[in-house]
């Protein structure tokens, strides 16, 4: 497992009968996990002196209980990156810090490449690797179907100082976007594809990761060439393994540009007791 344990704005406390105790900053956050079937004993007295908690709702969706003061949003740093949070529906915050693992990654990369790297960042949220992207000094095509989700990638673009890199901001279905870029004949050096478990695009078109992911992941491997350096697929689904994705990649472009594939579960480091929990899992393919 890979972990992303470089934080300093962001912190695990403690994860218990199906929730976590964060800290954003400075507030403090209880978020429902499914994956924390365990009940050990909430001992760390934050967890009876947090900011806000979301409850789910048994119909659906859920909501926050705020018990003090919280901002609509703040901002947070991971290394020279800044990023504004918030509480949002259904739990998030505009961040998953485990990610943070990946983009060191593809900024090693990029900063290795000796040449000028273009990157294309599908299903992009609220722009986190693609600010890590532009920071390491990539040009940037970030897609999303969300209007709401690419004005939040911008403006964090702004608070990490790279709004004048080259980026270009794309509200628009993801597997759309690929078959117009291929017919195009563009190629990508490196490619994120952080799909949603279960999603609707702009014209309600429907997404189950599941049913689409092989044929989208079989498509977009078009857009890479042999001097490309590599992709990124993530998924927070159970029913998509790490293994699963390693076969994934490796049978739509490994066969396809030789190089390999490395897939893994990444997690965070629980500070309470030093255990990890797991947060879903990257394959990653990479010409080397």
């Amino acid at each position: 497992m890979r972990i992303a344990d470089n934080w300093k704005d962001f912190e695990l406390i403690d994860c218990s009968d199906g929730e976590r105790l964060e800290r954003w900053g400075e507030n403090i956050l209880i978020r429902p996990d499914p994956q924390v079937i365990w009940k050990t004993d909430k001992k760390n007295s934050l967890w009876y002196n947090s900011h806000a908690r979301y409850h789910r709702s048994k119909s659906g969706g859920g909501s926050w209980e705020t018990y003090k003061r919280l901002p609509e949003s703040w901002k947070i740093g991971y290394k020279d990156l800044t990023f504004a949070v918030k509480p949002m529906g259904f739990k998030h915050t505009g961040i998953f810090p485990e990610q943070a693992v990946n983009w060191d990654k593809m900024s090693d990369m990029i900063k290795n490449a000796g040449r000028q790297v273009k990157v294309l960042n599908l299903f992009g949220y609220t722009g986190c690797a693609t600010i890590a992207c532009l920071k390491a000094g990539a040009s940037v095509c970030h897609v999303d179907a969300s209007k709401g989700m690419v004005q939040w990638a911008k403006e964090n673009s702004v608070l990490s100082g790279v709004s004048d890199r080259p980026v270009r901001w794309i509200v628009d279905d993801c597997f759309k976007f690929v078959k117009r870029e291929i017919r195009r004949g563009n190629h990508y050096d490196i490619i994120i594809m952080d799909p949603p478990s279960y999603g609707r695009g702009p014209n309600k078109e429907v997404w189950k990761l599941e049913d689409s992911i092989y044929e989208f992941c079989l498509t977009t491997a078009e857009l890479m060439n042999e001097k490309s350096i590599s992709l990124f697929l993530n998924s927070y689904s159970t029913g998509l393994s790490a293994a699963v994705m390693n076969y994934v990649l490796s049978t739509t472009l490994k066969t396809k540009l030789g190089g390999r594939v490395i897939s893994d579960e990444i997690g965070l480091t629980t500070t309470e007791n030093g255990f990890i929990l797991p947060c879903g899992a990257t394959a990653i393919w990479s010409k080397e």
